[in-house]
């Protein structure tokens, strides 16, 4: 489909019932949550044991055939933990998997297909044998990992650094860089003394972004019907 066909009160029984099923279903699996959880295609998010904590407006984009998997790795000792700052974006694909710890610092942004793992998870030889060697990883704030990004286990990334799409970070990257490669390196310093703006800045008035939102979505939609809508679902054309 070239563009939404939905009427605008199709769109916002849909809506409701996202929203509806966000707050029954995926709230309630995180150990803590801030207010403000945002997430598209719901049904693709995967939650998977204790000790995952997230901050205010955690956006969480999943979709067909990308889920979002958090998990975290009881070994009957220790528990896994993921622990999510403000205004943090999740993209379509990612796994992050935490056999200690996993910190995602405040408005960092995590591409598409991404994983992120602080455990080796089985024996160099003895492949059917867990090995327990694990090491936190930290993302300071406003790191931004480029798409299909690896990060192993021990691995700090610094404040407003970026990793370049398709890297495996398996070394501490400094901040205020732009690292890339296998394994990445330091390929640009960035100028700290530059002002970022960061998605707290964008995202702090929530309120008023649901409004402007759906204002744009009633003027997009304006012309739709629920006759066009459906002659688009079953008889499409190269218009829709």
């Amino acid at each position: 489909m070239r563009r939404d066909t939905r009427p605008y009160f199709i769109r916002s029984i849909r809506d409701r019932f996202e929203r509806w099923r966000i707050r029954r279903f995926l709230e309630p699996q995180f150990d803590t949550l801030g207010p403000g959880l945002s997430a598209t295609y719901p049904a693709g998010i995967e939650l998977w044991g204790a000790n995952i904590h997230a901050g205010t407006c955690l956006h969480l984009r999943a979709a067909k055939g990308n889920m979002i998997r958090l998990a975290t790795w009881d070994n009957g000792e220790r528990v896994g933990e993921i622990r999510i700052g403000d205004y943090v974006l999740i993209s379509p694909g990612n796994q992050i998997i935490a056999s200690e710890k996993i910190t995602i610092g405040t408005d960092t942004m995590i591409a598409s297909g991404c994983y992120i793992s602080d455990s080796d998870w089985h024996d160099t030889y003895d492949r059917t044998a867990e090995r327990d060697k694990h090491a936190p990883i930290v993302l300071e704030e406003n790191v931004w990992i480029g798409a299909h990004v690896i990060i192993g286990k021990g691995v700090t990334i610094g404040e407003n650094s970026i990793i370049g799409a398709g890297s495996v970070v398996v070394s501490d990257i400094p901040a205020n860089v732009i690292a890339a490669g296998n394994p990445a390196r330091v390929v640009k310093q960035l100028d700290p003394s530059r002002t970022f703006t960061k998605r707290t800045e964008l995202l702090s008035d929530m309120e008023k972004i649901d409004i402007e939102v759906d204002r744009l979505q009633r003027y997009l939609l304006r012309n739709n019907t629920i006759f066009s809508w459906i002659r688009a679902t079953f008889a499409p054309t190269h218009e829709d």
